[in-house]
């Protein structure tokens, strides 16, 4: 069965990639909206995560792996919400800001650029391998405004 790849957030003045990998894993708890819970209990051992910094930054910064399916969330009260157990498994050379994703043509449908307020989502694989190809590749020169032909926009 082919991997399933997710994009999952995290603010990171609370939980950052950095704390994930110094930890070398970590409980993804705490989600309480219903779409995000459902794709929680989608993952699958070995499904692919993008890890996304909102707040500031807003960015994805690393990939981690599903190490432990749905479970019910300990943090939870009544019961109802969803766990799962991630690993980290590489950064990105660099991080691939919101304002790059929004520019990309191919990610323009995103969850993540469609539902802003979502925490955990489901990416497609086209659009996952986009991420990393932009999160490998060199930082772009941000394009200047106004500029003519010949202004050093060619080929960008």
């Amino acid at each position: 069965m082919a991997r399933a790849h997710w994009l999952v957030k995290s603010e990171p003045s609370t939980y950052s990639w950095d704390d994930l990998v110094r930890e070398g894993g970590t409980r993804w708890d705490g989600v309480r909206n219903p779409v995000a819970r459902g794709h929680l209990a989608a993952m699958k051992k070995g499904d692919l995560v993008l890890v996304y910094h909102s707040g500031e930054g807003k960015c994805v910064v690393g990939i981690a792996r599903v190490a432990r399916e749905a479970y019910p969330d300990p943090t939870s009260a009544d019961g109802k919400w969803t766990a799962v157990d991630l690993e980290p498994v590489k950064p990105l050379k660099r991080p691939v800001t919101l304002a790059e994703i929004r520019g990309e043509r191919a990610l323009g449908d995103l969850p993540l650029v469609r539902q802003p307020r979502l925490s955990v989502m489901p990416v497609p694989k086209a659009q996952y391998e986009r991420l990393l190809d932009l999160g490998n590749a060199p930082a772009r020169a941000p394009r200047r405004s106004g500029g003519s032909v010949g202004s050093g926009d060619a080929g960008a």
